[in-house]
């Protein structure tokens, strides 16, 4: 992702017609830095009739799941944002890490046109009274954690409530080990393409990555190993971690319970430690005092609360990349205000889209926007 903003903003390739500021996004953009990260860039864009919103000439054959994340835009300050990457850059790796998001970030939102499960909601236990039951807790407490009308202080104790009741459950109902890898295998979840090829890029470079979740880390690290069939060092998640008996029955859950309004930096200090992560034992050991001494972050996530992650860091520097999944109309002006940098996945075209296309990418009117040449 570093080197994508590098790359993206090194060269000055924006034109104008009738005031508004075309974006070309290079056909073979992804190919000719995939050596260097992955292939997150995307292919040609066109415009519509509106000046704000353009979008990507694509054949209507087209899966949407292989666009995740081909919907590419800058935040109406690109100047900002390249003194960001410039600042960064300067400081090395040293002082860099990512925080992420799980869920709808790094996974597929869709998946083969159907919506792509979560960590926490592809988890069958064996059990289908507790699965029920588990359900049953969703549809009470889900209204009420995003419930206008809830003060927080209030939903936040019924956050802790819910995720106190569902662990209990989980317990209760006899979870195995061994039904989190049947659940995995049988789950409908999957990383964005060029996941891991960012993680990769991250480990040659001892850069650590932190994915927050109010979920399981178990399950999270099981989709690692049966999705990716790999591990990563410098990958640690910070996360609720279950005990498990010898005979692979889960008896408890290690620290504080982290649910979906506490999943920031103050989590570090809630979780399991950091040495007990999934990956090689014999990597750096990123420990929370030096992982909070890395003071520049690329955070990456679906939501505008996932911003709160970095809360707790005394952060120099941030950039934020922004996945915006559904709901596209009435979210999109928040995001762009929020994030650095949004990606766009949308279910069905605006009504500013034309035939065939299945994404857009926003641009202020009359913003210099910073893209590459096209590559010979």
């Amino acid at each position: 992702m570093i080197m994508i903003l590098k790359r993206l903003l090194s060269t000055m390739n924006s034109h104008r017609v009738q005031g508004s500021t075309i974006v070309s996004i290079p056909l073979h953009l992804a190919n000719a830095i995939s050596q260097q990260l992955h292939h997150f860039l995307p292919s040609k864009y066109c415009c519509t009739s509106s000046p704000r919103v353009w979008n990507r000439c694509c054949s209507a054959q087209n899966k949407m799941e292989n666009q995740d994340l081909s919907k590419f835009t800058i935040k109406g300050d690109p100047q900002s944002l390249q003194n960001k990457i410039s600042q960064i850059r300067m400081a090395g790796p040293s002082k860099l890490q990512v925080i992420a998001d799980f869920d709808g970030t790094l996974t597929r939102y869709f998946i083969n046109g159907s919506r792509g499960q979560s960590s926490h909601g592809l988890l069958q236990q064996g059990n289908p009274e507790y699965d029920a039951k588990r359900q049953a807790l969703y549809e009470y407490y889900h209204p009420l954690e995003f419930s206008p009308t809830v003060p927080l202080e209030e939903k936040t104790k019924l956050m802790e409530e819910w995720w106190g009741k569902t662990h209990g459950l989980l317990i209760e109902g006899g979870l195995t080990y061994d039904a989190i890898k049947k659940s995995v295998s049988n789950a409908l979840i999957a990383f964005r393409d060029g996941v891991v090829k960012l993680f990769e890029f991250l480990e040659e470079r001892d850069i650590p990555v932190l994915i927050f979740s109010a979920g399981l880390a178990d399950i999270i690290e099981e989709v690692l190993r049966q999705k990716v069939h790999k591990s990563f060092k410098n990958i640690k998640i910070v996360s609720n971690r279950m005990v498990f008996d010898k005979d692979g029955h889960l008896v408890s859950f290690k620290g504080k319970t982290i649910h979906s309004l506490n999943k920031n930096e103050h989590a570090l200090d809630m979780a399991a430690p950091l040495h007990e992560h999934f990956g090689d034992t014999d990597g750096p050991n990123y420990d929370n005092a030096s992982v909070k001494n890395r003071t520049n972050v690329l955070l990456l996530g679906d939501h505008i609360g996932d911003l709160g992650m970095s809360d707790g860091l005394k952060y120099e520097t941030r950039i934020s990349v922004g996945f915006l999944n559904d709901n596209i109309e009435n979210n999109l002006d928040n995001y762009r205000n929020a994030f650095d940098i949004v990606y766009l996945l949308q279910i069905q075209p605006l009504e500013a889209s034309t035939s065939g296309c299945n994404g857009i990418l926003v641009v202020a009117d009359d913003e210099e926007v910073s893209t590459p040449s096209i590559p010979s």
